[in-house]
C-alpha cells in the first residue's frame, strides 16, 4: 500500500515538473525573443530611434538599453549561467518594464500602449516563478 502511494506521488511530482518545465522555457523563449532578439534585428531601425527620440530619451541611451537587453535576455535562456546573474537578469528586466510603462504614461497619457508592458511583465513573471519553483528541490 505504501509503495502504491509512493510511485503515484513520484508521477504526480514528475507531471508537475514537466509541465513547470514547459511553462517556464515557453515564457523564457517569449522574454528571449521580446529582449534579444528584436532589439537585435531592430534596435537600429529609425522606428525604433524615433520611439526612444519620442519618450523623450537621447539617442544613446536606446543603444545601451538594447545592448543590456540583449546581454539579460542571453543570460536567462543560458541554463549555465549562475542563479545570482539570472536574478539580477530579472531585476533589470522588471525595472525596464516599470519604467518604460511611466514613459509611455508620462508622455502620452493613459492608452492602449500601457498594456504592453502589462502582458511583457505577466510573462516575465511566469518565467520567474516557474525558474524558481524548478530549483527548488520540493515542490
Amino acid at each position: 500500500m505504501v509503495t502504491t502511494l509512493q510511485k503515484e506521488l513520484t508521477i504526480k511530482h514528475t507531471n508537475i515538473m514537466k509541465s513547470t518545465k514547459i511553462t517556464f522555457w515557453i515564457s523564457t523563449a517569449l522574454i528571449f525573443l521580446f529582449f534579444g532578439v528584436m532589439p537585435a534585428l531592430t534596435g537600429h531601425t529609425e522606428m525604433a530611434k524615433e520611439g526612444i527620440k519620442h519618450l523623450g530619451y537621447p539617442q544613446y541611451f536606446g543603444v545601451a538599453l538594447n545592448i543590456f537587453k540583449i546581454i539579460g535576455s542571453l543570460i536567462l535562456i543560458i541554463p549555465q549561467v549562475p542563479k545570482t546573474l539570472k536574478e539580477w537578469a530579472y531585476a533589470g528586466f522588471v525595472f525596464d518594464i516599470i519604467f518604460a510603462a511611466i514613459s509611455l504614461w508620462a508622455v502620452d497619457g493613459v492608452s492602449g500602449m500601457l498594456l504592453m508592458p502589462v502582458v511583457v511583465m505577466v510573462i516575465l513573471l511566469v518565467s520567474y516563478f516557474s525558474y524558481h519553483k524548478l530549483q527548488s528541490p520540493q515542490l
